[in-house]
């Protein structure tokens, strides 16, 4: 027997304890990276920069110390040569870094990149003989707007009823159908984004969206008990809210697309659409705000840039704080600190505009007007209420319109961005009656000149035509306003307003007195309007008025002002609840929502003149939304070119009209003919059991004929003469 190698002092072998326990040093290096992408700084610097480092690893729940990071430095410059390594604590903190830390920008000049170390060597001692690669088969994606290229140009919308939910194509009687019927569970709710490109459905675990022909899942964001989102407006990014803190329990997942310790306690998160990353989160109260006080939330509580450049915040009577995407860092690194602020809004595009910002490497034909924000603030210290027009990014102010005795503003752009209305409600010196202004701001106008329009009345509601210059308000009087009691519907009129060119001021078009109409529906495409008695439970009347019927004579100057207004048709949907026009504006769709109520709930839709062609009742029923379509890729000069060969286009539909109708027809013609062929053959039968010959005479017997004379007087003319003797 061979003599142990491993013995102590009293003769005892522990070689095979030894090696069960023995520790195993790691000698490789994969716990170590290469972070790019770092500031030059000199030594000065070095301690505020590694704070500031491990405080950016933290945020996408990487845990480092200054101690783990080694700084190379220049010894001719005394400054750091841009990159540093930095030593996690095991493989595993070193690969999630490497996830989430990669392409992370770290401040508007650097973004991180990182390597493991180990790389470095392997790919600095690569072999460089080329090697064919292996070509790959093409698997090509399906396009998530195919739903364009529908041969018949469709629309889309959506229905939710208890827990279901259906996906429609609407268009001829014969095209309607059912496109897709989707198996989501345990939603909330669901809505379009602003283009049309994607659904979305609220769950508890967070939201998903849906899209392409095929309706399968094409991201999701994790925000437990979601309740409201919002898009922005080129949909590139998306805001979710809850009410509920966010908690990060032990063990969570970590990475680009979940929550860290950093973000406890916060109710907002704003997400990239594509990536699916979070970018950045924020809590529903105010710095400084006490959590006790209760607050009517306003949303879209983060309000986006027409181009999806800048998202921004208000903080009430103190500041608006704008940030860039998509580092969702302070524009500036400072907020705009405006005493009294109470509201503010971005500027829309226009078409025009849209184009232009959409060039990508070649220069715009004229320069890109900026970002446009305005706002307005109360009377604070001796100073007069004041709507401001703010320049953006460049922060210069572009207008001030002073404002006195004022009791409330509302900002209402129209969607290209060629007027802004301020609607003031204004009060008397002694506070005991209001009153109504609309400050109109004309925005491609040198100066931005400001005309008034005074109103008696209280103003419900404002809305401006889409693409015109044209707009209606409800106003009303009645002493019920504000305070209506159960059944009281109170009387309104509707008055309509269009910028005369010639005086250069916005006129009164005409008013409707006497109605009760709360809600005003402009068409997309402008010139139709839908006025609707919206929440009410003893009005729900729909009139359907077209603003151009005597187009043609108007051109002319053949007609008065205003005197094109015409009523096209009426309708009555019982509870109406929600009104909305669907893209091309030929249709309207109105519903009946259960969570408003739960009687006669359903759809409804109607054409442009208010007929109506769909009527579906039924229990539980809660949503029915257009789906939107993104603004259209011919250009305005193609545009008006379709327009002027409208006639020769309107054949191929009316020939496809005419073979829809034909195809239609071609079973009941069918069906007519098949049941008069059993008309004549019963007619056969019937006539040989009772012996009638074809003429319906009996066979074999003459006719007795019995001739009648009819004589009949008619007086010509009656004339009377007198006779003299």
């Amino acid at each position: 027997m061979p003599e142990p190698t491993h013995l102590n002092d009293d003769g005892i072998d522990y070689s095979d304890i030894e090696a069960k326990y023995q520790v195993q040093y790691d000698e490789g290096f994969d716990n170590i990276l290469v972070v790019d992408g770092v500031p030059i700084i000199d030594k000065s610097k070095l301690e505020k920069l590694l704070t500031k480092v491990c405080k950016e690893f933290g945020k996408k729940g990487v845990s480092i110390k200054p101690d783990d990071i080694h700084m190379p430095w220049d010894n001719a410059s005394g400054k750091s040569k841009g990159f540093m390594f930095v030593e996690f604590r095991s493989v595993d903190d070193a690969n999630l870094a490497l996830a989430t830390i990669h392409n992370h920008p770290f401040d508007a000049k650097h973004t991180f990149k990182l390597n493991r170390f180990s790389d470095v060597e392997r790919y600095s001692e690569l072999d460089e003989t080329y090697v064919e690669p292996e070509e790959e088969e093409y698997a090509p994606r399906e396009h998530l707007r195919a739903w364009l290229t529908d041969p018949h140009g469709r629309d889309q919308y959506v229905t939710y009823r208890g827990d279901e939910v259906l996906i429609h194509w609407h268009g001829k009687p014969s095209k309607c159908e059912v496109a897709h019927k989707p198996d989501w569970k345990d939603f909330l709710y669901v809505a379009w984004s602003p283009l049309g490109t994607y659904v979305s459905t609220l769950h508890r675990q967070g939201v998903r969206l849906w899209g392409g022909s095929s309706w399968k899942p094409q991201q999701r964001f994790a925000h437990p008990l979601v309740k409201l989102i919002d898009f922005s407006p080129c949909e590139q990014y998306l805001v979710t809210w809850s009410n509920e803190p966010i908690v990060v329990p032990e063990g969570a997942l970590q990475g680009p697309q979940y929550f860290s310790p950093d973000d406890e306690g916060n109710n907002i998160a704003v997400w990239d659409i594509k990536s699916g990353d979070l970018l950045r989160t924020f809590s529903s109260s105010n710095d400084g705000e006490p959590a006790s006080a209760k607050k009517q939330m306003q949303w879209p509580i983060l309000k986006w840039s027409p181009d999806d450049k800048y998202v921004a915040r208000l903080t009430p009577g103190e500041m608006i704080s704008v940030y860039e995407l998509p580092s969702m860092y302070l524009e500036g690194k400072k907020s705009l600190k405006i005493k009294g602020v109470q509201d503010f809004e971005w500027c829309p595009m226009g078409d025009k505009e849209k184009e232009e910002a959409a060039v990508n490497g070649a220069k715009p034909s004229k320069k890109v007007r900026d970002n446009i924000l305005t706002y307005w603030t109360p009377e604070v210290d001796n100073q007069p209420a004041r709507v401001t027009l703010l320049s953006f990014p460049g922060r210069s102010i572009l207008r001030q319109k002073n404002l006195f005795n004022v009791t409330g503003c509302k900002l209402y752009w129209q969607n290209q961005g060629d007027f802004l209305c301020v609607k003031v409600d204004r009060h008397t010196k002694t506070r005991k009656s209001i009153f109504c202004n609309l400050e109109i701001f004309r925005m491609r106008e040198k100066d931005f000149p400001v005309e008034v329009v005074e109103l008696k009345d209280t103003v419900m509601e404002f809305a401006w035509e889409p693409k015109g210059d044209r707009f209606a308000i409800v106003s009303s009087s009645d002493p019920n306003l504000g305070n209506p009691g159960p059944g009281i519907t109170i009387k309104t009129d509707v008055s309509f307003y269009q910028l005369d060119r010639a005086k250069n001021d916005f006129r009164l078009l005409r008013t409707l007195p006497s109605r009760t109409s709360n809600s005003i529906r402009w068409s997309p495409r402008g010139r139709h309007v839908v006025l609707a008695t919206v929440g009410s439970s003893t009005k729900s009347e729909l009139e359907f008025w077209d603003l151009d019927f005597h187009t043609d004579e108007r051109k002319e100057g053949q007609t008065e002002w205003g005197s094109g207004i015409q009523l096209l048709g009426t309708g009555d949907h019982y509870g109406v609840t929600d009104v909305e026009w669907d893209p091309s504006g030929r249709y309207l769709g109105t519903s009946a929502s259960a969570w408003t109520h739960t009687l006669e709930n359903g759809y409804a839709i109607w054409d442009f003149r208010g007929q109506e062609l769909v009527k579906q009742i039924q229990d539980r029923f809660k949503q029915f939304l257009w789906r939107p379509r993104p603004p259209t890729l011919l250009s305005k000069e193609q545009q008006k070119q379709i327009r002027r060969n409208l006639r020769e286009y309107s054949r191929a539909f009316d020939e496809e009209d005419a073979a829809d109708a034909s195809n239609v027809s071609a079973e009941l013609i069918a069906m007519r003919k098949r049941l008069v062929d059993e008309w004549n053959a019963w007619r056969t039968l019937r006539k040989k059991e009772i012996g009638l010959d074809r003429e319906g005479s009996p066979s074999g017997k003459d006719d007795d004929k019995e001739e009648i004379e009819v004589w009949i007087d008619e007086v010509i003319e009656q004339t009377e003469e007198v006779l003299l003797d």
